[in-house]
């Protein structure tokens, strides 16, 4: 039996206007092209892909830091809890909009970045506290939050550069979860941290869903990090999703032929391992208006026959991008598997 979707994607959209010297439109870039998910409640759902592949404007466009151009996020009844005059996220008003933004908490990828270098930890911790006017007992719920992260409230009065990169990754989701959310967006929460540091957090991170029924959203390009963490994963190219599976079933039976590229990346102590090479540039995600039916290049370019030539009798099995160019429709493949192949 599968759990209650907590936020429900559909058909979402986001196309960034090109403009010319003139400031007049001339092309778009399509960085969410059609998103289709379900994030199920208390559950860590994983978003992978190469960078530029529209992980993180799917994530501002569910905390609506950037509009949709088309398509809908629905929330459930647990996120709205009534209070709200619609369930429909675009269309809420700006003061609903204040109040289901307490219910997601956001971790970045650059802890330093996240991080006022000119404030005290006590008032980096509380800042969501004095914002939405939940100011009782605020030095109590501070201390709280540091023990809940595994720090103590002797560090209340330091700055964050007084800190390693993992304690100030601990302080970044103890700002998080101030608010008591629902939903976390971590976005790669480990890329910029030592490995052994990276193992505490992620382990921080399965302590605290635990305890407080979290429900995550995890962008990453670590693939083994997301083998670890997540219990739904979705593979994005290009502002698609282009396979979506169970963790387990989608390393095990990879169907997308970037997807089986991208597992075959993942360093291993298996010799005898396949490794696939993704040959060519990636493409511009760029769509020009005067020429709005052009779809991307489908035949091989002569930077890929280069690769291919330097490649040739190696026994080095490849795949060429502009053979990903060509979209197919979401298949199901097996029970809650999906993904685009003929």
């Amino acid at each position: 039996m599968s759990n209650k979707a907590v936020i429900s994607i559909k058909d979402l959209k986001k196309h960034f206007p090109v403009k010319n010297v003139w400031g007049t439109d001339i092309a778009l870039v399509k960085a969410l092209d059609g998103v289709d998910l379900k994030i199920e409640s208390g559950k860590t759902f994983g978003i992978v892909g190469e960078s530029g592949c529209g992980k993180t404007t799917l994530m501002r466009t569910l905390l609506r830091l950037v509009e949709p151009t088309s398509g809908s996020v629905v929330l459930s009844e647990e996120l709205t809890r009534g209070q709200f005059s619609c369930n429909n996220l675009e269309d809420l008003t700006s003061d609903e909009l204040r109040r289901f933004r307490r219910q997601i908490g956001v971790v970045f990828q650059d802890p330093m970045g996240a991080l006022n270098p000119r404030m005290l930890i006590k008032d980096i911790v509380s800042e969501p506290l004095v914002i939405h006017g939940k100011t009782d007992n605020t030095r109590e719920r501070v201390i709280e939050l540091l023990k809940n992260v595994g720090l103590g409230e002797e560090h209340r009065y330091r700055y964050p550069h007084e800190f390693s990169g993992g304690q100030r990754q601990r302080i970044v989701i103890a700002r998080a979860l101030a608010l008591e959310p629902k939903i976390l967006v971590l976005d790669e929460p480990t890329s910029a941290l030592d490995v052994s540091v990276q193992a505490q957090i992620l382990n921080l991170l399965n302590d605290l869903q635990r305890k407080y029924d979290l429900t995550y959203i995890f962008i990453s390009h670590d693939l083994s990090v997301i083998e670890y963490m997540c219990d739904r994963l979705a593979v994005m190219y290009l502002g698609k999703v282009v396979e979506e599976a169970d963790t387990e079933e989608l390393f095990s039976n990879p169907q997308h032929p970037y997807t089986k590229a991208l597992l075959s990346a993942t360093p291993n102590f298996e010799k005898d391992k396949e490794k696939i090479m993704i040959l060519g540039d990636v493409p511009s995600p760029i769509t020009y208006l005067d020429e709005s039916e052009v779809k991307l290049a489908t035949e091989m370019t002569d930077q890929e026959r280069l690769e291919i030539k330097a490649i040739e009798g190696k026994g080095i099995d490849y795949i060429v991008r502009s053979s990903l160019n060509e979209v197919f429709p979401l298949k199901k493949i097996a029970n809650e598997h999906y993904a685009r192949v003929k």
